[in-house]
């Protein structure tokens, strides 16, 4: 695993970063909560494997090849980068700072590697942690994905097990009984951070 461990203080957006582990629902929540929040634009990765089914390039992933991923790598243009099951995925430093100067608050959807390499760039970043209503639901989740064979199921099972134990590294945790409700909390979050006042500083200086 590689990252760019330069510090950054995203002053002029707010970085939300949301982690679960596979089968906890975080994608639908994702999406869910960006289709009421229009300040916030989502953290498109790029990513070497391919398009699962319903997933949008540009979207849900910039999808590309081996040679052009390790170019890039090269190059220096990813914030943090990683394999994971067999895949290379990373984050496009000039994607996320041109959001950042334009004024948009940013989600990133990142399991917890990712998350851990953010901590280290964002200081202010505020990390939310979903996890599904029990672990027997998780595991008749993944055991759902038909896609998938058995080994990659034991595989993502076992790296469940181990991103779960991670939830104490985030600021807030969202128990994924229902979608609905979950989205609520996450633009709670998210508003409640919105208005700390640590972040309305320069307001409050220009109001007095």
């Amino acid at each position: 695993m590689k990252k760019n461990t330069s510090v950054v203080k995203s002053e002029k957006g707010l970085i939300l970063v949301v982690s679960a582990p596979s089968g906890a629902g975080k994608t639908t929540i994702c999406r869910e909560f960006l289709k009421a929040a229009s300040s916030v634009r989502f953290s498109v990765s790029c990513t070497t494997r391919s398009p699962r089914d319903g997933e949008v390039d540009g979207r849900d992933y910039h999808f590309i090849s081996d040679e052009e991923f390790k170019e890039s790598i090269a190059n220096g243009e990813f914030i943090e980068w990683e394999k994971n099951y067999g895949y290379l995925y990373g984050t496009s430093e000039v994607c996320i700072g041109d959001l950042l100067e334009e004024g948009y608050d940013i989600l990133f959807d990142v399991d917890t590697r990712g998350a851990k390499n953010l901590r280290a760039r964002y200081s202010d970043a505020v990390f939310v942690f979903i996890l599904p209503p029990s672990m027997t639901i998780l595991k008749e989740r993944l055991g759902k994905r038909g896609s998938e064979k058995r080994e990659t199921l034991e595989m993502r099972l076992g790296r469940a097990m181990e991103e779960v134990k991670e939830n104490k590294r985030y600021d807030y945790i969202i128990f994924n009984d229902r979608v609905t409700d979950s989205v609520d909390i996450l633009r709670s979050v998210y508003i409640a951070e919105k208005n700390k006042r640590v972040r309305l500083k320069d307001r409050l200086d220009n109001f007095v």
